[in-house]
């Protein structure tokens, strides 16, 4: 071996040496006694005791409820979520025929009224207007240093965009209305071209880029730019546009609807504030919960011979919470909701159209199984953890089955999220421009120990 090589191979080693040294004191001296949080009632992810969010601001964009209060108690009831005072329920039930109705609630969710056909015509034609990406952006942009964490892609791609604004860094609220109208019309695009990037130059496999169809719904855009031969159903389109209605807002108080109070509350750009909410439903606990699902759910159709057995499925599912199978980590991902109770209506109103789905897909045998443990699941949890409060299960229960039956891969399952969520990010955006005028800062108490400077010669 020459030299050189041996004094880099020496080098390489050294260099891990000291970093196995850092991440060994990395470790000594930030550990904070668990009791001190209860001695200073600190609140915890911002929650209460109970689990309850502390209460940090106020919105009229949308409402999470899952109680009633009778003389001043709360009582469990099923779930409800209201967009601008209006039941997501209803909605979607008056949505007739091919109707679609994820633009005309992007519509409620920026304006706080639903459009009339007037008006509707008109916002279509701006979003159809803002829904292209130039070739110079596509090859500059969107194909360079691809990667399979289509999220991480997004927020690069976003972020770029803020050099193709001639007024990025203006915040009034006309301006900011319209970056969040091309950032939402956009996003699909960004996503999709995305995965076929990495797909070509990960994968070695066929590039193809598809433009958008004016006069088609986002849906039915996203379904023909993924798909090689651009077809689809009526009833995947519509379940597509079901499961974006149903993820485009929940409250202010979600991680990443938050973070874009907290950044938008700074007084910085728009782009970067997007950015900073798309880092946050990246995370496993916000976003990527449905993948979770779906990764469960291979394991269990693996272990379990007969997905009719419920015996059996009650066994498999002790082994799941008692950490002796799946990821070992004793949780039955997709039940269970910080707010709802008796039911998660998303969770409600998408498993009606994953039943549906999984008719046409000739899978109905698989959906049962979901169906199986999710009647189980729930009083199971209660048991192990003694519990009194009910278990539901919550949308992404069903969401990551959704799209795989639609074709949607893995890497895009929290992209479909974020690309569903821009709405209401947009909406609490403009919501704490116009009301807030105020930096969120909340406090952290100091539980360390003020020490005595040491010169350097005399340090240990």
């Amino acid at each position: 071996m020459e030299q050189n090589e041996m004094m880099n191979l020496d080098k390489t080693e050294q260099m891990r040496e000291n970093v196995k040294f850092l991440q060994a004191e990395l470790f000594k001296n930030h550990h904070i006694d668990p009791n001190l949080y209860v001695e200073y009632d600190v609140k915890r992810g911002l929650r209460d005791s109970a689990g309850k969010g502390v209460l940090t601001g106020l919105t009229e964009i949308s409402d999470v409820s899952g109680y009633n209060l009778i003389n001043g108690r709360q009582i469990p009831a099923d779930g409800r979520l209201f967009y601008q005072g209006i039941n997501v329920q209803d909605m979607i039930a008056g949505l007739k025929g091919r109707r679609f109705g994820f633009e005309e609630t992007i519509y409620l969710l920026l304006f706080g009224k639903l459009p009339n056909k007037e008006e509707l015509t008109r916002f279509l034609e701006v979003l159809f207007d803002l829904q292209e990406l130039g070739g110079r952006f596509l090859r500059d942009v969107v194909m360079k240093a691809s990667n399979a964490n289509i999220m991480n892609a997004m927020q690069r791609c976003i972020l770029t965009l803020y050099t193709y604004d001639p007024n990025p860094e203006d915040i009034s609220p006309e301006n900011v209305l319209c970056q969040c109208l091309n950032l939402i019309a956009k996003l699909p695009l960004i996503a999709v071209y995305s995965y076929h990037s990495y797909r070509h130059f990960r994968k070695d496999e066929t590039l193809f880029i598809r433009n958008p169809e004016k006069g088609l719904s986002l849906a039915e855009n996203i379904l023909l730019m993924l798909r090689p031969d651009g077809k689809y159903t009526e009833l995947e389109a519509k379940v597509l546009d079901i499961a974006l209605i149903l993820h485009a807002e929940h409250g202010g108080g979600n991680n990443s609807t938050f973070t874009t109070h907290v950044v938008t509350s700074s007084g910085t750009d728009t782009y970067s504030s997007t950015a900073a909410s798309i880092g946050s439903l990246k995370g496993p606990r916000h976003g990527g919960a449905n993948l979770k699902v779906q990764n469960m759910f291979t394991d269990i159709k693996e272990h379990i011979k007969n997905w009719s057995d419920e015996g059996e499925i009650v066994d498999y599912l002790n082994k799941i919470l008692n950490k002796e199978a799946f990821d070992h980590a004793g949780l039955i991902y997709g039940m269970g909701h910080a707010v709802y109770t008796l039911s998660d209506p998303r969770e409600v109103i998408l498993k009606k159209f994953a039943r549906a789905l999984a008719e046409e897909k000739g899978i109905s045998e698989e959906f049962e199984l979901y169906d199986r443990v999710e009647s189980i699941a729930g009083q199971l949890i209660m048991e192990h953890r003694k519990l009194f409060k009910n278990v539901c299960a919550n949308v992404d229960f069903y969401s990551g089955f959704v799209y795989s039956m639609l074709g949607i891969p893995e890497e895009l399952f929290t992209p479909m999220f974020a690309i569903a969520r821009m709405p209401g990010w947009s909406a609490h955006r403009l919501e704490e421009l116009i009301n807030a005028n105020k930096i969120i800062r909340p406090a952290y108490k100091y539980v360390g120990q003020h020490v005595d400077f040491i010169p350097f010669d005399e340090r240990q």
